[in-house]
Parts: structure tokens; C-alpha cells; sequence
């Protein structure tokens, strides 16, 4: 699988399971357990993203709209 350099996420938080799949439109669609409080929900879904492409969670980062739910993420290779 080819690790982007960057993706644009719309998520939604308080899911009943952590997952990411690719929407028809070309933007990530993130479920994921944690509330949005205390930045919890941004924790959780580095931490999916580094899952999902096999990076260190270190090497994902939000570029733009941390306190929103569209996310641009960087990974650095």
C-alpha cells in the first residue's frame, strides 16, 4: 500500500469502532470512539492513521482543522 504525503479526513467522533475508509469523494471518512474533549479524538486518530499505513504515530500530524471535524494530515516518510 502507497503512503500519501497528506489526506483530507472529515471524522466523527463517539463511533462504536475506530475505522477509516475511503469515501467515493476522495476525502477519508475517520470513526472513531473518542469524544471530541481534551483532544482525545485528535490522539485517536493519529493513532488509526499510523495503523492503517504502517507509520510511526510520530510521523502523522494535523496540518489544519484541529478543532473541526475536515482534518488535512501530513505523513512524513
Amino acid at each position: 500500500m502507497e503512503v500519501p504525503n497528506s489526506l483530507q479526513v472529515k471524522v466523527k467522533p463517539d463511533a462504536r469502532e475506530d475505522r477509516l475508509e475511503l469515501g467515493a469523494d476522495g476525502i477519508w471518512l475517520a470513526r472513531i470512539k473518542a469524544q471530541p474533549v481534551d483532544g482525545k479524538a485528535n490522539a485517536a486518530l493519529i493513532a488509526l492513521v499510523a495503523s492503517h499505513f504502517h507509520v510511526r504515530k510520530d510521523q502523522v500530524s494535523i496540518k489544519s482543522g484541529a478543532s473541526g471535524r475536515l482534518k488535512r494530515l501530513l505523513i512524513a516518510s
